[in-house]
């Protein structure tokens, strides 16, 4: 075996500079580019077809467990969304708003939607009138804009993709439950297709989305120490529904109102997956969620039998279901391989005369650049066990980076220093915002990312304040 990989000169290092070197990855790997509009990007070919990937997995389960897709207009009346008061309260600052349409004043401003919980609560307002009517299980996948001061691509944009669920349910048990289960969804979306292993726990009172009652979320731990919140899901209660008089007729004859959720992942899981399995060289995917798991690179392709087996090759793989792709262009190996490498592609395949001529090819790993020579009648089921090989070393190598990186803190000077050295501050709270707000001033920007399931106490007070302490959060600094 042999373990090498080409530097790619082309990208900063990570230990440099690491925000450029993201940059340099989601330009240099062609993931996106910039339009003329600040905040807005184009999202190539590639960095899409990486979505699709985690919209088709996520979409399969969305509809295997009842939901159904829909899809809502882009604008919100004004009016429509002053109706929740904590909700327009949350969302005014980032709004873009239309004023003007065919030369003429609009009435009733448009605003290009942030969210459409107020759009789908007046759909629902006028087909929901029983409970033979519920649950309404509906999804859409589209875009959403928020002004953002401060942009980063996938990370933090004026507008981005995402879907977001929003459900109507009977009885307040199954609104939780189902709050619940698409964080579970989120989660396996992470362990499986990802390879990011995930902290899930309800936030804070003061993080919590505007106009919930309760807020659910994963949070993913990047490689300089910053937290990532990369999906989340919302208990509305009752809250929405009278504010926009939904009521449905119970099994009882009386009116009711029924409770809402609501749940969403965004683009924002790209920019997690190229932070937490990249490295110097550029990208490196998780084989399931890669849009090209395996590169084939002839060698000495100038020779008569190279093209021809390679080809035979190709179409081997693409019949076994392997997304897979030829490279014949008259750029040299070398050039290939650091050109796929800084791609991510999980798996290079070189094939030239002397390999065909012993009936192998050589494999390469882009997790970790190891080598091996595989017999060409064995291809196939070897390249499907490497899949599930590199995928648990790709998961691995995050959990254990997130366990190391994890510090129990009992007073604020412990608190203050682990937040500067990067990574999760597990600290005892006493559960009052002001003591949140203390912890941001005290570490320059640290939030409560969220408060884990599983508490195990630690300590009794909260070392902000000195009070009894009654929860267990996680603090860090984050995007």
């Amino acid at each position: 075996m042999e373990n090498k990989q080409i530097k790619n000169d082309s990208i900063t290092s990570r230990d440099v500079d690491f925000a450029q070197w993201y940059t340099d990855v989601c330009k240099k790997a062609e993931l996106m580019d910039y339009s003329s509009v600040k905040g807005f990007i184009i999202y190539r070919p590639y960095g899409y077809a990486i979505w699709e990937q985690i919209q088709s997995y996520l979409d399969k389960k969305f509809k295997e467990s009842g939901h159904e897709n829909v899809y809502m207009p882009m604008v919100i009346p004004s009016s429509l969304l002053q109706k929740e008061k904590d909700h327009v309260k949350g969302f005014a600052p980032e709004c873009l708003i239309a004023t003007q349409g065919g030369g003429e004043s609009i009435e009733d401003p448009l605003i290009i939607r942030p969210t459409s919980e107020t759009l789908f609560c007046e759909h629902y307002q006028k087909i929901i009138s029983s409970y033979r009517d519920l649950p309404k299980l509906y999804n859409q996948w589209c875009s959403v804009v928020r002004w953002e001061k401060t942009t980063r691509p996938f990370l933090r944009g004026s507008e981005f993709l995402w879907q977001e669920g929003h459900t109507m349910h009977e009885t307040e048990e199954e609104a939780r439950t189902e709050t619940l289960k698409m964080l579970e969804f989120y989660d396996d979306c992470g362990r499986d297709l990802l390879a990011i292993p995930f902290t899930k726990g309800r936030k804070t009172e003061k993080e919590k989305f505007a106009g919930a009652l309760e807020t659910y979320s994963i949070e993913a731990l990047m490689p300089d120490g910053k937290a990532l919140q990369s999906g989340t899901t919302h208990f509305f209660g009752q809250g929405f529904t009278k504010a926009f008089d939904i009521k449905f007729q119970g099994r009882d004859g009386r009116l009711a109102y029924p409770y809402q959720t609501s749940w969403g992942v965004s683009t924002r899981l790209l920019g997690a997956i190229i932070m937490v399995h990249g490295d110097d060289n550029g990208l490196s995917l998780p084989p399931f969620v890669a849009p090209i798991q395996t590169v084939i690179i002839p060698i000495a392709q100038q020779k008569p039998n190279v093209i021809p087996a390679c080809r035979e090759l190709f179409n081997r793989l693409k019949e076994a279901g392997i997304r897979v792709k030829l490279d014949e262009s008259d750029k040299t190996p070398g050039w290939k391989f650091s050109e796929y490498e800084m791609k991510g592609i999980p798996l290079r395949i070189e094939l030239g005369p002397r390999d065909i001529e012993n009936g192998v090819c050589v494999i390469a790993k882009r997790n970790d650049g190891t080598k091996i020579t595989v017999s060409l009648d064995e291809v196939v089921d070897k390249i499907k066990s490497l899949f599930e090989v590199i995928h648990k070393e790709m998961y691995d190598k995050a959990y254990r980076y997130l366990l190391d990186n994890v510090t129990e803190v009992h007073t604020a000077e412990e608190l203050k220093n682990a937040l500067d050295k990067g990574g999760y501050a597990k600290m005892m709270w006493c559960g009052d915002e002001d003591c949140e707000n203390k912890v941001k001033e005290l570490t320059n920007g640290g939030t409560a990312r969220c408060i884990p399931f599983n508490q195990i106490p630690f300590d009794d007070k909260c070392p902000i304040c000195g009070k009894k302490a009654t929860k267990v959060v996680l603090f860090a600094k984050a995007y």
